[in-house]
């Protein structure tokens, strides 16, 4: 027995008789009201993100593929890349890739955040790798609160999950902030709706 395992043993044998179920959370409400897509739009750039700026009778998708250039793999049907994610066998692969093109599942007002899982991703290692990532996101799917976020059905039936609050950042004793350090170098979110148009899988995890 390896000492995960003996680990986990241990636990499962001490742990009380019973059924222990997790408290209620209480609910807290946003404390800033408005428009959730334009609070999310500022909440990501004050996070080093950007949106996609096009004019507003373009089509999101044609205006999004002038920005993309160099080694370009897709994890979405409604841009192809040169790279098919389908062929790469190790998460080394994605090394060369310039241009990484993702739907969130869904995004966040309060931080300007999106969420990625192993359904989007295909390859988890996408979303690192790249030198630049391109988000599609559906402003239909913007979630009010980080609490409203762990509400969602989809962040706890997936096998993987993950935020994403801009570009990869950090900063140094003195507070000096470098973006794509260790991780994208930039972050640019597109106003693209979601082909189907259903949000039945969307459903917060209290919905009837």
């Amino acid at each position: 027995m390896n000492p995960r395992d003996a680990i986990l043993a241990a636990v499962r044998a001490n742990r009380p008789a019973g059924q222990h179920p997790l408290p209620t959370l209480p609910d807290f409400p946003v404390a800033e009201a408005g428009d959730p897509v334009a609070r999310f739009e500022r909440n990501l750039k004050q996070m080093g993100g950007q949106r996609l700026d096009h004019p507003t009778d373009a089509d999101p998708l044609t205006a999004l593929r002038e920005h993309l250039s160099g080694v370009v793999c897709s994890a979405t049907p409604e841009i192809p890349g040169n790279r098919d994610l389908a062929t790469i066998t190790h998460p080394r692969d994605l090394a060369d890739v310039d241009v990484a093109v993702v739907r969130a599942t869904f995004g966040v007002a309060e931080t300007g955040s999106v969420l990625f899982t192993e359904a989007q991703l295909g390859v988890n290692a996408l979303v690192y790798l790249a030198q630049h990532l391109i988000v599609l996101l559906d402003p239909a799917d913007i979630v009010a609160s980080v609490q409203d976020a762990y509400l969602r059905r989809e962040l706890h039936e997936a096998g993987y999950a993950v935020f994403h609050t801009g570009p990869s950042a950090t900063a140094d004793i003195e507070g000096v902030l470098i973006h794509g350090a260790q991780g994208v170098r930039s972050l640019t979110v597109a106003w693209v709706p979601r082909p189907d148009h259903t949000n039945h899988h969307r459903r917060p995890m209290n919905a009837e």
